[in-house]
């Protein structure tokens, strides 16, 4: 079973950075593609970026207008946040995501592997 943890949250002041990781600690399955989304309380889960190795993709949410860049490794199946010009409504609860499939995690909305979920607070 896959068991993705994710590390690197905490309270940043508006224009600040944080890096999200996420990782399979269990290195179990064989992971095509990794990507983060984020949640508000009382808002539906939103996509944030993704990779896919075998399809040589990123993508990213316009909304984020280049502040945030994702990366990661195939080899170790982990995958990496980089926040950049933090803003309050960037203010969630991140989760990584991964997939065994070939396809893009902003299409499936997300894969079979979900991590706990990780706090990113920047106040007002």
């Amino acid at each position: 079973q896959v068991l993705l943890v994710e590390s690197g949250g905490g309270l940043m002041q508006s224009g600040g950075s944080l890096k999200l990781s996420c990782t399979d600690s269990r290195h179990s399955a064989d992971i095509r593609g990794m990507g983060w989304f984020r949640q508000i309380p009382g808002k539906e889960r939103e996509f944030v970026a993704a990779l896919n190795w075998d399809l040589d993709s990123i993508q990213y949410s316009p909304s984020l207008n280049g502040r945030f860049i994702i990366a990661g490794h195939s080899a170790t199946q982990t995958v990496y946040l980089q926040m950049n010009n933090l803003k309050p409504e960037d203010t969630a609860v991140y989760y990584c995501t991964a997939t065994p499939e070939a396809r893009t995690l902003l299409e499936t909305g997300g894969g079979p592997y979900w991590g706990q979920g990780i706090q990113v607070t920047v106040p007002l």
